[in-house]
């Protein structure tokens, strides 16, 4: 634990809030893209106007706030559901078996691993608030913890959410015509033809290297944080209130229908029936074609209705939640603003070009991953990040005539991975947990290394 110990010094020394994080990227962005990009005989005044018109066309990008929509309800709604009484049971349930830093390291990393698997955004909340009720639990039985540990087990998931059934670049290729649109204006209509109409499922997340490298992921990660847990020393931390309080009170008139079981019964279970309906009995065939952001938010509202059981309590957990995406309401649009100096200014094409000129057949995909994870750092949002490096994937990937599926999947993994050093998704889990980012970013930082080593072992041998 000395080499976590200096890690957490530095980190405490060192770093700032993660929106003055992302105010200093996009600095370092303009920096870079006037040292490395542009006509250099135009003035620096000229060029600087420039970058800083790609940064505002970045900054305000219509179909990426609608993006940001779709994760922040993605998000919102999976911490509405995290909530609801059923999970919340559970979660506590489950802290009985968490009476010391390693058994706790080991339970919150692998559920929160296995939900994030299933959404990401569930994924999150339900490890923070997991690892907020060890840590109460803890308390309350004096329990000795290290909980900055078991903070970074339940931010563990955003090291496999890309991977899953609701990362944004296996969800985008999987819909139907969406290589052909992001590939217009780069491509002749001969070679749009020559595109496949959608990556499925089955090629990308459910394919065998992916299966394999979650299911190793879900065995080294729990047993190594158990490890680290148990060569830790417990800390004294403090925990605010962030419960939700049922109170009782007379209902007058039209106030029954706000706290009508039946209403939110018949709501919840409708929008679960349609979409059922809409993933298993409308096609004609059964695949995973349905999974969308919006499908995924469609089903994660009717959970949330119906798991809280009126829509008084679901409007409740709505305000309680919606707390942990107000940093993201406002750093979105500052990551959207580096999107755009990036792919404008050309910055993105080059650092790709850079990866693809030396690449190999068996060295492309970890290039991808590579260069996947360190646009990540400027970038922390994957479909974002495919909508910029998803061209330059597919066209590489067809001139080294390439599996596209597993390339898309390298630039997955590259994204997941350094979310385990940008904190920036790991804002609703501070708010959460009272944790701050320096405390739980030195032992994020060692789950990295461990899961870029399972990766790129992976990508070489599939």
């Amino acid at each position: 634990m000395k080499f976590a110990n200096r890690i957490e010094k530095t980190f405490k020394k060192l770093l700032p809030t993660p929106f003055t994080i992302a105010v200093l990227l996009t600095f370092l962005s303009i920096l870079l893209a006037l040292i490395f990009t542009g006509d250099k005989s135009l003035g620096l005044f000229t060029r600087s106007l420039s970058i800083i018109e790609y940064w505002e066309q970045g900054l305000w990008n219509s179909s990426l706030l609608v993006f940001a929509m779709q994760m922040m309800l993605m998000l919102v709604l999976g911490h509405v559901l995290a909530l609801s009484k059923p999970v919340n049971k559970g979660i506590e349930y489950m802290t009985a078996y968490c009476n010391t830093t390693a058994n706790a390291a080991f339970w919150v990393c692998l559920l929160t691993l296995l939900v994030s698997l299933f959404n990401w955004g569930l994924g999150l909340i339900f490890g923070a608030i997991f690892a907020r009720k060890v840590a109460e639990n803890a308390q309350k039985n004096l329990w000795p913890m290290h909980y900055p540990i078991i903070g970074a087990c339940g931010y563990s998931g955003l090291m496999v959410w890309h991977g899953g059934i609701s990362g944004s670049a296996p969800v985008k290729a999987a819909e139907s015509g969406h290589l052909e649109s992001l590939m217009t204006g780069i491509y002749n209509s001969e070679q749009l033809a020559e595109l496949p109409e959608f990556l499925s499922f089955s090629d990308t997340v459910f394919s065998t290297m992916n299966m394999s490298l979650s299911l190793v992921l879900l065995i080294v990660l729990p047993c190594f944080m158990y490890f680290m847990g148990k060569r830790s020393t417990a800390q004294e931390y403090q925990l605010n209130n962030t419960t939700i309080k049922d109170e009782k009170q007379k209902l007058d008139g039209a106030e029954k229908l706000d706290h009508s079981k039946l209403l939110a019964a018949i709501l919840g279970a409708g929008i679960l029936a349609f979409a059922f309906y809409k993933a298993v009995v409308l096609p004609d065939t059964f695949n995973l074609n349905f999974i969308s952001p919006n499908f995924i938010n469609f089903t994660l509202l009717g959970l949330g209705i119906l798991l809280h059981g009126n829509f008084s309590r679901f409007l409740k957990a709505i305000d309680n939640a919606i707390g942990g995406a107000s940093g993201i309401l406002i750093q979105f649009p500052l990551y959207f603003g580096i999107m755009g100096i990036m792919k404008h200014s050309g910055m993105i094409n080059h650092l790709s070009e850079f990866f693809v000129s030396i690449s190999t057949e068996t060295t492309f995909p970890v290039f991808t991953f590579i260069s996947a994870g360190i646009v990540n750092v400027f970038v922390p949002s994957g479909g974002g990040q495919w909508a910029i490096q998803g061209p330059i994937i597919i066209e590489a990937s067809q001139q080294l005539g390439l599996n596209i599926s597993k390339n898309v999947m390298a630039l997955a993994y590259g994204d997941q991975l350094t979310n385990m050093l940008q904190p920036f998704w790991a804002l609703p889990l501070l708010g959460i947990t009272g944790l701050k980012a320096k405390e739980i970013l030195p032992y994020t930082v060692i789950i990295m290394f461990v899961g870029a080593v399972i990766f790129i072992s992976g990508l070489l041998i599939f």
